[in-house]
């Protein structure tokens, strides 16, 4: 359906959202579907939208570590540091799912290891308490060289 609603140039049915404020790319990139990503973004699914919890398609695939469709959302300039009704933001999503790769590339895009969650907690809080300790060597790294950019 989604083939042919953008065959006719359907724009509102690519980006339509269900009772929860989801479009068609935020389900594909919650589950995994790679494919479906691509093929939605070229034919005009905006990565922007959020649900009615402020889930973005962004903060989806980083809970799952699905670091394929990160690099497609990071690609199409999405908010790296937008924040959802608890305050997660893509970072804290894959730091608590210990999904290290998506941790360095968001981190690599932009995002803020300072932000917390409504709790206080940050990314590096947050990969102390859950003894993640490959995300916080990742984070620890990546301060380092903000700091080491400081000093020069």
């Amino acid at each position: 359906m989604l083939y042919l609603a953008t065959r006719i140039e359907q724009e509102n049915v690519i980006n339509h959202t269900d009772e929860e404020g989801f479009t068609p790319l935020m389900w594909a990139a919650a589950h995994g579907q790679i494919a479906v990503v691509e093929f939605l973004l070229q034919n005009g699914a905006d990565p922007q939208l959020l649900g009615k919890g402020r889930e973005s398609a962004l903060s989806l695939a980083c809970s799952k570590g699905y670091t394929d469709i990160v690099k497609m959302l990071l690609d199409c300039g999405v908010d790296v540091n937008e924040y959802d009704w608890n305050g997660g933001t893509p970072l804290l999503y894959a730091v608590h799912g210990n999904h290290v790769k998506c941790v360095k590339m968001l981190l690599e895009s932009g995002a803020d290891p300072t932000i917390e969650t409504d709790s206080g907690y940050n990314s590096m809080d947050l990969a102390v308490a859950l003894g993640y300790r490959s995300v916080q060597q990742v984070i620890e790294s990546h301060l380092l060289k903000l700091l080491q950019n400081i000093k020069e």
